[in-house]
């Protein structure tokens, strides 16, 4: 089986909106990622989250939990800063698949998030992450598999964040991604199978 690591799917319009919204949204209360094992924190600050999308359960549960996706959930809700964010909300709806939770990360200028897996979030395991860089820089690195990511703004990525990947932020400035974890169908298949093949 030919196995994906990454794939660039599409262009996102609305740049200008979804900046606009960013910036509303650096405002609210983001919180510091819980995983404290894999990542080194820079000068700056080292690696936040703000839930957008959450397991609705959680949906009027402490932040912390909103903020994760938990594979045996089900159901999944909207929070009020997505449902307020009309760009933003735009890409989720564009997406023809089950899409479950939706956050917004943000890795510090000098911060690295060190080498890790997310096991069985894969195309392969029918689970798929997709990145959205809203705010990103020439010296920040994105490697999946030894491989390095060239994500821009405004492109929507698939990750096999299943496979050994890191991420070091050697800029100056912050790196934002809009990371949506889905659930594998045959529209979301067919498009990473297109876009392996453009490749």
């Amino acid at each position: 089986m030919d196995i994906c690591s990454f794939a660039l799917l599409a262009q996102v319009p609305n740049s200008l909106s979804l900046q606009q919204e960013l910036n509303a949204l650096l405002r609210q209360n983001w919180l510091p990622h819980v995983n404290q094992r894999d990542y080194r924190q820079g000068e700056l600050g080292g690696w936040d989250v703000l839930a957008l999308r959450c397991a609705a359960e959680y949906q009027a549960a402490h932040p912390i939990l909103q903020a994760f996706s938990i594979a045996t959930q089900e159901y999944w809700q909207d929070l009020p800063c997505l449902e307020s964010s009309s760009a933003l909300l735009s890409v989720i709806k564009s997406l023809a698949c089950p899409v479950k939770s939706v956050r917004l990360m943000r890795l510090h200028a000098g911060a690295e998030i060190k080498p890790h897996r997310d096991q069985g979030l894969c195309l392969e395991q029918g689970e798929a992450r997709l990145h959205l860089p809203l705010q990103t820089n020439e010296q920040l690195n994105f490697y999946v598999d030894d491989k390095r990511v060239p994500m821009q703004a405004g492109e929507l990525w698939y990750i096999n964040a299943d496979q050994v990947h890191w991420v070091e932020n050697k800029g100056q400035d912050a790196r934002i991604n809009l990371v949506i974890d889905c659930e594998v169908n045959t529209w979301l298949r067919e498009l990473i199978d297109a876009a392996k093949i453009r490749a």
